[in-house]
């Protein structure tokens, strides 16, 4: 499965903020992940083969915890 990684925009800014926004980014980073990989658990077989992946890559990803790339 090709991996494409939409995680770079949102990382954009954690390594030069103040602390306390390094970690309110990477909570909503976090939460736009995992909201991501609920929604992915919820398509249709025939839209995951639209974009490209089967059930089973669908499966593992979504059962990924947040935090795991």
């Amino acid at each position: 499965m090709a991996q494409i990684s939409a995680s770079a925009p949102l990382l954009v800014g954690l390594v030069s903020a103040r602390p306390l926004t390094r970690l309110q980014r990477l909570a909503r980073f976090w939460a736009a992940r995992q909201d991501s990989r609920r929604a992915l658990a919820q398509l249709d077989p025939h839209l995951l083969r639209d974009i490209g992946l089967s059930a089973q890559d669908a499966g593992m990803e979504s059962e990924k915890p947040f935090w795991r790339d």
